[in-house]
């Protein structure tokens, strides 16, 4: 499948997000523009300050595109894989490049793959190798040349290039050149990005690419269904987010801006309990159990430690996650630039439901050890304690009692229930009931829905998810109810919102958001409404940019 744009990017001014391709391995990500810059990676690891920055109008790029003026962009992933092929249309003939993360990857070494491929004609591309630690505040420093290699320094990393015979220092300090790749041929780059000294042993570029795709041809199942390879493809995506054994990053990036100009540009990368519980669950559903696995680690590890006060993001080696501080960089146009994030103080009481649901899991599919045992015991006494307490949401907004989080401890217990010895069963099961029976008592609208808040008759998307995961039976009307309130005041145009957050029109204060729709399909699934269920699955299926991918 490969989708075409008529102007790439040229590395300085910045693509549409739906445009980039995203590289991941586990302990990483890199973005490539269409106009084949990789202009996003942190190194060693998700929350590390980035070595590519351009996407916030740092310094530090690795371009790989065609020499022509003047090409047409495309690309798509190779199946069943995160490795991406740039596809570029030439007035001389077509150019791909080859992308990928070395997988499976390392904490300590980034290991990033390009290919170039010349297909029908010679091809002639311009390479500029120019990674820069700090969010581009340190340049390239002691480089020295081995024959086809060359080593070099930026701040504490140390940089080895293997294929850079041809490149050459400009004044600037970093390699730039020229290459011509005669028709059927094609030029491997490997860059190799470390903590400490590289292994003077190196594997070749050969091996690296025929270990990646071993590997990643054992750990991504090729899902079947109507949309298997989109299915296929968010498997990929997930695993190449997740750290084997911990986190799942919820993004690569930070600092770009939910809407233009609004003050909501965030640093998310970093592992929200709520996101990999999603995850976890999904992978459960399908039968593959190391997404779950990691899942549950990452939750016991944190709940056993951690206790009442669990926080709702930690990094994905489960330390806290840094407080917010500004970068000075331009940023990308709308939104300044923050890393950190604000979340760490916060209670998220849905978060302890979350984690019951994944371990639940975890628990019928016989994958749960004493030590998650305990871990959920943990998780349902703290909600005993917190649940009558107010919180910052699913949405992360002003302490209330917000009825989401509650009913999300709801389906947490039940689910938790099912699986548990009798004791604990029966526990757990009557205090479900005794924060429906408050819930029920000041979380119901007039018309018999659930409204947002005690104190806030308005709906909000994110009160279908209790219904879908088991709060209440799908039969019971407070159900039903509160699917049509919530489609019915925040759909426009087949898409969904979050909630009215004043008296503007949908779509003035805020975007849609993408899962809100795909959370109304499942619900219109649950309520048989086939017909719903496609139509909201496919407006929303049909939002992702060219690679495939979300922006959200």
């Amino acid at each position: 499948m490969s989708r075409t744009e008529a102007t790439p990017s040229t590395g300085r001014m910045p693509a549409v997000l739906r445009n980039y391709a995203l590289l991941a391995d586990g302990h990483r990500g890199a973005l490539i523009d269409p106009g084949g810059d990789i202009v996003w990676l942190c190194a060693p690891g998700w929350s590390d300050p980035a070595v590519f920055s351009a996407l916030l109008d740092g310094a530090g790029r690795f371009r790989v595109a065609p020499a022509a003026d003047r090409f047409v962009w495309g690309g798509y992933y190779e199946p069943g894989s995160l490795i991406w092929r740039s596809r570029w249309v030439t007035g001389d003939g077509i150019i791909e490049s080859r992308e990928a993360l070395a997988f499976p990857g390392e904490a300590d070494r980034v290991v990033l793959l390009r290919q170039i491929r010349a297909l029908d004609r010679p091809a002639r591309v311009r390479v500029v190798v120019d990674p820069r630690a700090g969010f581009g505040r340190e340049p390239v420093r002691d480089p020295v040349r081995d024959g086809d290699r060359w080593r070099a320094r930026t701040g504490n990393l140390h940089l080895r290039l293997q294929g850079g015979a041809r490149l050459h220092q400009d004044q600037q300090g970093f390699l730039a050149g020229e290459l011509t790749i005669p028709p059927g041929g094609h030029h491997d780059l490997v860059l190799e990005i470390a903590n400490g000294p590289l292994d003077p042993a190196h594997e070749s570029a050969a091996e690296l690419w025929r270990t990646t795709e071993q590997h990643r041809s054992s750990v991504i199942p090729s899902l079947d269904g109507p949309a298997r390879r989109d299915a296929t493809l968010a498997y990929a995506v997930l695993r190449g987010m997740t750290r084997p054994g911990g986190g799942m990053v919820a993004a690569a990036t930070t600092a770009l801006p939910e809407r233009a100009l609004a003050g909501r540009n965030y640093d998310y990368r970093y592992a929200w309990i709520r996101d990999q519980s999603f995850a976890g669950q999904a992978a459960a559903l399908v039968g593959r159990y190391d997404l779950l696995d990691d899942a549950v680690a990452f939750f016991t590890a944190r709940v056993l430690a951690d206790g009442d006060h669990l926080a709702p993001a930690y990094t994905v080696t489960g330390d806290p996650v840094p407080r917010e501080q500004p970068l000075p960089l331009a940023g990308y146009p709308g939104g300044r630039v923050r890393t950190g994030n604000w979340v760490r103080g916060q209670l998220q009481l849905d978060s302890f439901g979350e984690v019951l649901m994944v371990l639940a899991a975890a628990q019928r599919h016989d994958r749960l050890d004493t030590d998650g045992r305990h871990a959920m015991q943990v998780a349902a006494d703290a909600i005993g304690r917190r649940w009558s307490q107010p919180d910052s949401g699913i949405w992360e907004l002003s302490p209330r009692q917000w009825t989401h989080s509650k009913l999300t401890c709801v389906a947490g217990l039940r689910t938790a229930a099912q699986v548990a010895a009798p004791p604990s069963a029966a526990h757990w099961s009557a205090l479900a009931d005794r924060i429906l029976a408050d819930v029920s008592a000041n979380g119901l609208a007039a018309a018999g829905h659930w409204r947002r808040a005690y104190d806030d008759d308005r709906v909000d998307a994110a009160l279908l998810l209790p219904g879908i995961r088991g709060a209440l039976p799908p039969q019971d009307p407070r159900v039903d109810r509160t699917r049509r309130a919530v489609t019915g005041e925040l759909e426009q145009d087949g898409y969904l919102y979050r909630f009215r957050p004043d008296r503007r029109p949908l779509g003035d204060a805020e975007g849609a958001f993408l899962l809100c729709g795909f959370a109304a399909a499942l619900a219109a699934w649950q309520a048989g409404d086939v017909a719903g269920a496609n139509r909201w699955f496919e407006r929303n299926r049909a939002a992702c940019g060219p690679p495939g991918l979300y922006t959200e």
